[in-house]
């Protein structure tokens, strides 16, 4: 025990899994997995670019849009260097250090996309139950200090677990169920008491994800409240069609959250399979579906990319 005490940041490293049993096969697997990093790279860079040069998207969904692009641009590029690593290279070992970096990086990010999402659920909120006074709530100041809040939040509730799984000692089995790190998996390996870790842990979930899951719940009851007391069908089918891509969204993003972080937390006995496979969806869906989905359903942002590209 003294020897892996001794030589605990020296010489440990955590091994990351790809797809067991298909190591012969990886080279083929890369090629989904490259196409899904470019597709989501080239699809968030889009809609971050004709925001940007178009005047008219400079309003507060699509600058919301604009925050969610840019935390999945920042999902995507944490985790790219060591799923491609392992598939096209077979680099399995990771360092602490840099096991710890990558999972603070794709757990703030996590929490930042939580709040965008709220943001987005608040904005359509007031859109649709208070339209009268959507102008002069969202304005630029205060979408940006908003955007401000939700780096800060991120970043301020993430940046402990790092410094607490540091502190560990790591002497137990050293391989990871997945492609990358998390902390719920990390914090596993240590061979000492990670009591203060799992509480802070489920601490951060509750008051990030799990609230705003709720808050967002919330405020669709008190839209669709709205809605259905609207007289007109085509009124009423207008305003909700407006949500569509937000319900996407969300629907895209927790419900691979919340199964995967049951698995981590209560699943000893389910499917490695499952948990590895969930994994991939938890990180991978998220940036690379969002954008075609508000592309192909927001007929504003659609027009201008084509106008843009087809010339």
């Amino acid at each position: 025990m003294s020897a892996v005490n001794d030589t605990k940041f020296k010489f440990a490293v955590f091994l990351l899994t790809g797809i067991p049993g298909q190591e012969d096969v990886y080279l083929w697997i890369s090629i989904p997995f490259c196409l899904m990093y470019v597709i989501s790279i080239v699809g968030n860079s889009v809609i971050l670019f004709i925001i940007k040069i178009d005047p008219s998207l400079h309003e507060p969904m699509y600058i919301f849009l604009s925050m969610l692009a840019i935390t999945d641009l920042g999902l995507s590029i944490s985790t790219i260097p060591t799923i491609l690593g392992i598939f096209l290279f077979n680099v399995r070992e990771i360092s602490l250090d840099a096991c710890f970096a990558q999972l603070f990086f794709i757990h703030s990010l996590q929490c930042i996309e939580s709040s965008v999402l709220l943001l987005m659920a608040f904005d359509r909120f007031i859109a649709i139950c208070n339209p009268l006074r959507y102008a002069s709530i969202l304005t630029l100041a205060r979408i940006s200090k908003m955007g401000v809040v939700c780096v800060l939040r991120g970043v301020a509730v993430i940046f402990p677990l790092p410094i607490l799984l540091k502190r560990f000692q790591y002497c137990r089995a050293n391989v990871l169920s997945h492609s990358y790190c998390l902390h719920q998996e990390v914090m596993k390996m240590a061979c000492s008491d990670i009591t203060d870790n799992s509480i802070y842990g489920l601490s951060v979930a509750f008051f990030t994800t799990w609230l705003d899951s709720l808050l967002i719940f919330l405020s669709y009851v008190m839209i669709l409240k709205t809605v259905l007391s609207i007289a007109s069908n085509t009124e009423c089918l207008r305003a909700l069609n407006t949500c569509v891509s937000h319900l996407c969204a969300v629907l895209l993003f927790y419900i691979p959250e919340f199964g995967l972080s049951l698995i981590h937390r209560f699943g000893k006995g389910s499917s490695p399979l499952l948990q590895i496979l969930l994994g991939y969806v938890y990180l991978l869906i998220p940036p690379l579906m969002n954008p075609i989905v508000y592309s192909v359903k927001s007929r504003h942002l659609r027009a201008r990319i084509i106008r843009v590209f087809v010339k």
